[in-house]
């Protein structure tokens, strides 16, 4: 909301970014359904979307069938081809990256295995400024990178994107969005964020959870993490460390050793190594792979795979009363490899649910698996890219990257 005694600049730039946001992130929107949205009159938005125009940020165009008389209002679209951002998801065992156009849409993507051999700084920057090269070859000639977001598997120091504590790699105090900000040379800072944080948001603004104003997001990856959104915001504590749902403890007494130092965390009960050793497939396949597997075998009647699901569902189920008592969210959502996870022990989640919930808390919550997929925390790294061009979009665009490389000179990655 804006405040009172604001200039007519400040409520025009505020007044830009709503409007450029509502395109970006509802998809292609007349000037009628804008003013309705925003509560402007017609003129105001036919005002704001002609600098947006004439910016290169969206463009304006005739629908292409109303089944109306009268003059048609005019469509605005995002211009998801020339302006966009780049985005990387930084997993545990595999690299992402893509080039989203503003809209949302993937317009290019790279993908490299990573493997798990601790503390690998150089190689990750390495290759994911080699992706950012082969994918502004392909974009057109005029297009502008406005951000550069990314999404760690870790603890995330903000401001400067410094992981203070990567526990699945061994990364403590590794200058993370610095370096990778230096090797792009693109001019523009990299923002980072706790890959789970980002994934609520995405799911928050882009998938199911849309409309709903407190959720609570788990992300399984090797680990477990989470985020939380109350009253439409992310609860991100003090210093932006907060929400490690994936160390709330569960299991003091007789629990695995988690990989943060302590024992019986919800990551160490319900994370990938517990769902396959309680199946009894360590020698086999690791990774999504081996949680799918359990999965499909548990799903063909396999006795040791049903039994892991359900061992792994009751304390998943415990993690998420607990969540809900605590926060009273509407929806939580399961994403990463507990989407897997939960769809194999729903019945025992929901049964947990039952059991130790507050009758009132339980009465509205819904449990559903994420509507992005896989793509959740990649998504969410791609709208933190997007933050500064939503907030203040003709400064942002000026200040943009036309061309990689175009800051402090470094050799392209092999």
């Amino acid at each position: 909301m804006l405040k009172a005694g604001r200039s007519q600049e400040e409520i025009r730039q505020h007044n830009l970014g709503a409007l450029l946001r509502h395109v970006h992130l509802g998809g292609p929107l007349s000037r009628t359904e804008l003013a309705d949205r925003m509560g402007l009159n017609r003129s105001t938005i036919m005002g704001l979307t002609g600098e947006l125009t004439a910016a290169g940020l969206v463009r304006e165009e005739l629908p292409k069938d109303t089944g109306r008389a009268g003059r048609p209002s005019l469509v605005v679209r995002p211009e998801s081809d020339r302006v966009y951002v780049i985005a990387f998801d930084v997993r545990v065992d595999r690299l992402v990256a893509a080039r989203v156009g503003l809209g949302g849409t993937v317009l290019d993507r790279r993908e490299a295995i990573r493997p798990r051999a601790g503390a690998d700084l150089d190689d990750v920057v390495g290759t994911l400024a080699g992706f950012a090269r082969q994918m502004y070859r392909e974009a057109r000639p005029d297009a502008v990178c406005v951000g550069v977001g990314a999404a760690y598997c870790g603890m995330i120091r903000p401001g400067d994107g410094m992981v203070r504590f990567g526990p699945n790699m061994g990364w403590v105090d590794q200058a993370f969005g610095t370096e990778l900000g230096l090797r792009l040379g693109l001019g523009l800072p990299v923002s980072v964020g706790n890959e789970a944080h980002l994934g609520a948001l995405a799911e928050h603004e882009r998938g199911v959870g849309v409309g709903f104003q407190n959720l609570v997001y788990l992300h399984g990856d090797v680990g477990v993490g989470g985020g939380i959104i109350v009253g439409g915001k992310l609860l991100d504590g003090d210093g932006g460390y907060g929400c490690e749902l994936g160390h709330m403890m569960v299991n003091p007494y007789n629990g695995r050793p988690c990989g943060c130092g302590s024992h019986g965390c919800l990551e160490a009960e319900v994370g990938e190594q517990a769902l396959i050793d309680a199946a009894g497939r360590s020698s086999e396949l690791t990774g999504r792979d081996g949680v799918r597997a359990v999965v499909d075998a548990a799903g063909r009647g396999d006795v040791a795979a049903v039994e892991a699901l359900r061992r792994i569902g009751d304390w998943l189920g415990i993690g998420v009363a607990n969540l809900i008592n605590l926060f009273n969210p509407g929806l939580v959502i399961f994403g990463g490899m507990l989407r897997e996870v939960y769809q194999g022990s729903a019945a025992q989640v929901h049964s947990r649910v039952e059991a130790n919930v507050l009758v009132i808390s339980r009465e509205r919550v819904r449990l559903r698996t994420s509507a992005l997929g896989d793509d959740a925390t990649l998504t969410g790294a791609a709208e933190l890219a997007f933050s500064e061009v939503l907030a203040n979009p003709l400064e942002a665009l000026a200040h943009g990257a036309g061309r990689i490389g175009a800051g402090r000179a470094h050799p392209a990655p092999r």
